[in-house]
């Protein structure tokens, strides 16, 4: 058996950028936040926060691009890798470059409250290969 599944709960780091493929399919991108902490050796709390770009098609994109900086949400998907050429030029000359992505391709997106009497609003959708 093989999983590739993704949970992450965490607040959005900046506005969300939309936009649509040129077959007209909606996309959207988010940067979502994650934060640890830990108990460290002299009995002090640390913490870091990990960036997790998130991929969203379709009508999750349409639900996703409302959302705004700040907002508390858990995301369900799976990772994927992928990398693109930049041209990058060191004095006369350009080399090109690939550049490695990581993200997480979205299949639920579900808008959390930070109180506990709310109600969550799920939104799922098969994401295309």
């Amino acid at each position: 058996m093989y999983k590739n599944h993704v949970d992450l709960i965490g607040f959005i780091g900046s506005d969300p950028e939309a936009h649509q493929t040129s077959n007209g399919t909606a996309v959207t991108n988010i940067s979502l936040a994650t934060k640890s902490s830990w108990k460290n050796e002299s009995g002090g709390y640390d913490n870091r926060t990990e960036w997790h770009r998130i991929v969203l098609w379709g009508k999750l994109a349409e639900v996703a691009a409302k959302l705004a900086k700040g907002a508390y949400v858990e995301i369900e998907g799976e990772l994927r890798h992928r990398s693109y050429q930049k041209e990058i030029k060191a004095g006369k000359k350009s080399v090109a470059v690939d550049i490695p992505v990581t993200e997480v391709h979205a299949r639920i997106l579900r808008k959390l409250d930070r109180s506990t009497t709310s109600a969550e609003s799920e939104v799922s959708e098969e994401v295309p290969d």
